[in-house]
Parts: structure tokens; C-alpha cells; sequence
């Protein structure tokens, strides 16, 4: 089944173009470790999912791209075509002349109403080009003017994420997050990137939306590959609509050059990615080993404050990918632990695996974890604070009520994001 990618603003842009990058990139590699037949289904898969066939030969984008103004759009379509592996149909994008300054309300009040029947004509026709529509795959920054605002619709930061969260919490079946301070930090400690770019960062996020949803089978029994990628994760991560806030981490994660010098074997990277989830942490480098799940028969901990730097990170469900060589051979059973889990759902429920032989970009072996948790507590939490702060003393509050933003709408966007922690923070 094909999914549709819709790419809002700069953000949604650019890390849109680098995960069609990463997939066709995958899609043509040589070395997928797997046997012809294996290579050929996941192909044949991949294409369907994520390309429509062209009278041209070259496979086009099942996507939508939206933008205020026309710069990122202009240089992600032409970067697109000069790759020669893929592009972008030229008939489904939109853009105007003018951009939406950085401020939800702008994007939220005046360009979604104005633009919502145009934008969605377009959605309806990628849509019609699907023999099987699995879903939607919205790519957006929490923080800008287009992309949030309008992107919640379809100058401060904390504003404007509050605000974008709140709304597509309440209208989205799942909210997949990344933190740019934690890809900051894979792109300086583990690619060993000196000069930082946004395309960097970007192709960090792209890769990792790659190891998720490019195909995998859903159970050891299965002979094709999951038909209904988005509504399978769905059903394996969110149980309950209060709680939808999904985390991605993978293993391993390093540059071309220090690849070549590194083996991989499934018991060492499954137990730091087992850490990793514990003790909530982004990356493979700086685990903290103390942090150890409660033991059975002990008086559970009090309550966590989202303010806490480290402490035990309680799962309602995980979902775990697995690409590459052996990968029958893995033994997960150190994620089946009771002790990961919420009390109300069973370890065999909370858990999800997918495997497929056929190794993901350049790693012979590869593994993916995306976590309903309380992964995302702090940074959140921590947003929400400083956008309290700032509205407490009507910091820049009439940048948006200019655009017909309310304090009310505020206070709402506020108590449904107090709402999403409390809940959290109570598992």
C-alpha cells in the first residue's frame, strides 16, 4: 500500500527531499545482503509505497509539497531531478510569493483558510493516483509560520510549538517527534561531522524515517511485506488516543569512514538499544548504565517529575525493526521484559517486531526503535514552561492576535498540552 508524503514549509521541504533521497538510494544500493528474490520483493514493495511509475522511466514522488513562498520549493524539486534516480511530479506542489514570517497564526488564520480547497485538490489527486492508500505521512517543523501553522490548518519558537502541538494532537492518530538537539548531537559525536549544515541534520532524520518505513515484515509468519505500513504502526504503538507521542531511535549510527572498520554483531547493538530505551537515551554514546528498570515485588518509585535528568523511562508499547544479516538469529527477548511496560497493557501486547533480511543503506545490520514513552516528557514539558512564561507577561502575545489568535486559544493549546504530560507523567 502506498503512502503519501506531505512536505509543509522549509522543514517539511528539505527533510522530505532527503528521505525520498535515502529510500531511492537504498532502493538501488548493491549490497542488500539478501537473495535476488528477497531484493526483488523488497524492491517491487518500496517503489509501490513510496514512487508512482512515469511514462519517463523515472519514478515520481508519491508526495505534496506546500510552501509560501517558492525558493525551498524551487531548489527541492530541481535537486530532486538532477538526482536522475527520482523526482517530483512538477504538477504537485504549491507555493506564493509570500512567506508566513515565522508565525503560526499567520499560517494558521489567514494562508490555511485561504489556501485549504487549493492545497487539498492536490492531496485528492496524488490520492487518485494510489491503487492502495495506506495514509498520510505529514512532514513539518513545530517551530516555523507555514509549516506549523498551516500544517496544524491541513517569531517565537515556543509559541508556536505549543501551539502546533496541542492542535495536531487532537487531529492526528500519531505524532512522530525528532529534537534538534539530539540529531545535533549524532551528527557532531557519532558521524563526526565538524561543520554542521541543516542538510546534515536532515539526512540524519531522513535516514531514521527510512529504517522505519521502508518494507519489513510484520511476524516471523508473514510472506509479504506489511501491506499497511502506517495503520500497522498504529496498531502496534498507540492503544489509546490520549497517548500518541512516538520517539524513533536506531543502531548503529557513524560515518562512511568509521564503517569500514566495524563489525556488528545482533547481541551488542540490541543491548545498548534495550539502554538506550531505558534510560532514554538518543544515541548509543554517553548511555547511562545505572538506570535499571523496577524490580518485581519492590515498591514502585515515586511518580517521575518530567524535570528529572535521568530516571527510568516507562513504555506503553514499543516497535522494533530489525534490517540485515541474521536477523532470525536476533534475540529480543530482553524487550518482552514486564518491567519496560505500563501495568495496564501485557508485554506480548506492548511489544512489536519487524525483520527483514534485506540490510537498510550502508549497515550490514541495523535496528529501529520507535517508542510510545515517556520519551518526549522533558523537552516538552520544557517548552511549555518557557511558552508559559512568556505568556504570563504578554510577551509578543499581539503578533498573534493581529492575525486573530485569541488569548483563549492560548490557554486552550496550553491546557491540552498540561493535559499530555500529566498523562505521562503518570505511567
Amino acid at each position: 500500500m502506498s503512502i503519501i508524503t506531505i512536505q509543509l514549509g522549509q522543514c517539511g521541504n528539505q527533510v522530505g527531499r532527503e528521505v525520498f533521497q535515502a529510500i531511492a538510494t537504498d532502493l538501488h544500493s548493491t549490497h542488500g545482503l539478501c537473495s535476488k528474490k528477497e531484493n526483488d520483493a523488497y524492491q517491487a514493495a518500496s517503489k509501490e509505497r513510496f514512487f508512482s511509475e512515469e511514462k519517463t522511466g523515472v519514478p515520481a514522488a508519491r508526495a505534496v509539497l506546500v510552501d509560501m513562498e517558492p525558493k525551498v520549493i524551487g531548489q527541492t524539486l530541481s535537486v530532486a531531478l538532477r538526482s536522475g534516480s527520482w523526482k517530483y511530479d512538477h504538477q504537485s506542489h504549491f507555493c506564493q510569493k509570500q512567506g508566513s514570517g515565522n508565525n503560526w497564526a499567520n499560517g494558521y488564520c489567514i494562508h490555511g483558510p485561504k489556501h485549504k480547497e487549493a492545497i487539498m485538490n492536490l492531496v485528492q489527486k496524488e490520492a487518485e493516483k494510489c491503487d492502495r492508500l495506506s495514509g498520510f505521512l505529514t512532514l513539518l517543523s513545530m517551530a516555523g509560520g507555514t509549516g506549523s501553522g498551516l500544517g496544524a490548518f491541513v517569531i517565537v519558537q515556543n509559541y508556536n510549538s505549543v501551539l502546533t502541538l496541542s492542535h495536531l494532537y487532537q487531529t492526528s492518530d500519531a505524532l512522530l517527534v525528532h529534537e534538534n538537539d539530539a540529531i545535533h548531537k549524532i551528527c557532531a559525536q557519532l558521524m563526526n561531522i565538524k561543520q554542521i549544515s541543516f542538510q546534515d541534520v536532515n539526512q540524519v532524520i531522513a535516514h531514521q524515517l527510512g529504517s522505519i518505513f521502508q518494507p519489513a515484515y510484520s511476524s516471523d509468519s508473514a510472506v509479504q511485506y506489511s501491506r499497511s505500513p502506517l495503520g500497522d504502526l498504529m496498531e502496534a504503538l498507540v492503544p489509546h488516543p490520549e497517548f500518541k507521542m512516538l520517539g524513533l531511535r536506531n543502531i548503529p549510527q557513524m560515518s562512511e569512514n568509521s564503517l569500514a572498520f566495524s563489525t556488528f554483531a545482533w547481541p551488542g547493538l540490541l543491548k545498548h538499544l534495550r539502554q538506550m530505551l531505558i534510560a532514554n537515551a538518543k544515541m548509543e554514546e554517553g548511555i547511562d548504565w545505572q538506570v535499571r528498570p523496577p524490580l518485581p515485588g519492590l515498591p514502585l518509585p515515586q511518580k517521575q517529575s518530567p524535570n528529572r535528568t535521568a530516571h527510568f523511562n516507562t513504555s506503553i508499547a514499543n516497535l522494533i525493526t530489525l534490517r540485515g544479516k541474521d536477523v532470525q538469529t536476533a534475540d529480543l527477548g530482553g524487550f518482552r521484559d514486564p518491567a519496560l511496560y505500563t501495568s495496564w497493557l501485557s508485554a506480548q501486547e506492548a511489544l512489536a517486531i519487524w525483520k527483514t533480511p534485506r540490510a537498510f543503506n550502508k549497515y550490514e545490520k541495523s535496528a529501529s526503535l520507535v517508542s510510545n514513552s515517556q520519551c518526549l516528557l522533558k523537552p516538552i514539558d520544557a517548552v511549555v514552561s518557557k511558552a508559559w512564561k512568556m505568556f504570563a507577561s504578554k510577551a509578543y502575545v499581539h503578533q498573534y492576535t493581529k492575525f486573530g489568535i485569541e488569548e483563549e486559544d492560548f490557554l486552550d493549546c496550553f491546557s491540552t498540552l498540561e493535559q499530555v504530560i500529566a498523562s505521562y507523567s503518570s505511567l
